[in-house]
C-alpha cells in the first residue's frame, strides 16, 4: 500500500529518539511502591537459548479461568530494557484479571532488526504453547507495547510472517494495544536508529504502516497529546490507514501526557492522570 509521504517527516523529534524510555532507575523506584499482592509472579522462564530470551508470567489471584493473556513489550529505543522494571504493568493488568507476560528480547548492539521482532514472536509462540498451565487462554492473546515495544507489537500483528514462523495461528491473537508507538517513521533517516536498522534493503520492511491491508486484528492506539518524542501523528496515521482499508482501529489521545507519562499512567500511583488501564482493559474484554 502506498505510504503517506508526510508521515516520516513528522513522526519523531530529533532529540526524542535518544529518549525512548531509557528511564530504568526511576522505574525501579516506582516498582518499590507497587502492591505485591493480587498476583503470582513466575520469573525468568526461558523461551529461547539466549540470555535475554526469558520472560516473566504474572497470574491474577482472582478472576475467571482461563483468562485473557496480555504480552507486554517494553520500549527502550531497541537498545535497552529489562522486564523486571515493568512489574507495575503486570500489577495493573492482573488487577483487571488478565494473565500478563513480559519478555526480554535481544537489543542493539548485540543484534539488529529484525532479531528483536523475531525474539518477541518467539515469546508469543511460547505463550501460545504454555500459557494454559498458568491459567491463561492460548486462544485469547493480546499484544501490547510502549514506544519501541509498540512498534514491535504492531509489526507482529500486521506482518504475518513473524507469528507464522512460530506456529501462532491468526485466531490466537485477538488484538493489539499500542502506547506511543513509532509506526510510520523511517529508521534510516535518523542517526540514533540507523545503526539498529542498517541492514535493511528497504526501510518499509520495518514500518508497521506498510503492512496495513484491513484484514488484520483490531487495534487500540493510545497516545499523549504532549508527546514530543514519538509524535501522535504515528497513531493517527496508522489508525486512519487501517480504517481506510476496512479494518478496525481506535485512536485515543490524552491531554497533558507525554511519552513516558502515558505508560506511567498504568502504575497505581498515577492512574488518576488518564484512564489508560480502563481503556486498554475494556478493549480486551470487548474482544
Amino acid at each position: 500500500m502506498a505510504l503517506l509521504s508526510a508521515v516520516s517527516a513528522v513522526t519523531i523529534s530529533a532529540t526524542g529518539l535518544l529518549l525512548i524510555l531509557g528511564a530504568c532507575s526511576p522505574l525501579t523506584v516506582l516498582n518499590a511502591a507497587i502492591p505485591k499482592d493480587g498476583y503470582v509472579a513466575h520469573d525468568g522462564i526461558a523461551y529461547g537459548p539466549e540470555t535475554r530470551q526469558k520472560l516473566d508470567v504474572y497470574t491474577p489471584v482472582d478472576g475467571a479461568r482461563p483468562a485473557s493473556v496480555v504480552v507486554f513489550l517494553y520500549g527502550g529505543s531497541w537498545k535497552r530494557g529489562d522486564r523486571a522494571n515493568y512489574r507495575f504493568i503486570a500489577e495493573a493488568l492482573t488487577s483487571r484479571g488478565h494473565v500478563t507476560v513480559i519478555p526480554d528480547y535481544r537489543v542493539y548492539p548485540d543484534v539488529r532488526f529484525p532479531a528483536f521482532v523475531e525474539d518477541s514472536a518467539a515469546a508469543v509462540g511460547w505463550v501460545r504453547e504454555h500459557i494454559d498451565a498458568f491459567g491463561g487462554d492460548p486462544d485469547r492473546i493480546f499484544l501490547m507495547g510502549h514506544s519501541a515495544g509498540a512498534h514491535i507489537a504492531a509489526l507482529l500483528t500486521l506482518d504475518e510472517r513473524y507469528l507464522t514462523e512460530v506456529d501462532v495461528p491468526d485466531t490466537a491473537v485477538r488484538g493489539m494495544i499500542g502506547l506511543a508507538g513509532p509506526y510510520a517513521f523511517d529508521p534510516l533517516q535518523y542517526r540514533s536508529t540507523r545503526p539498529v536498522f542498517i541492514d535493511l534493503p528497504d526501510p518499509d520492511m520495518a514500518r508497521p504502516i506498510t503492512f496495513v491491508d484491513g484484514q488484520k486484528l483490531p487495534f487500540l492506539l493510545l497516545h499523549g497529546e504532549d508527546d514530543t518524542t514519538v509524535y501522535p501523528a504515528n497513531s493517527e496515521e496508522l489508525a486512519s490507514q487501517i480504517r481506510a482499508a476496512g479494518g478496525s482501529a481506535r485512536n485515543l489521545q490524552y491531554a497533558d501526557l507525554g511519552h513516558i507519562g502515558i505508560v506511567l499512567a498504568l502504575a497505581k500511583p498515577f492512574r488518576g492522570r488518564a484512564p489508560i488501564l480502563k481503556d486498554a482493559s475494556d478493549f480486551i474484554d470487548s474482544h
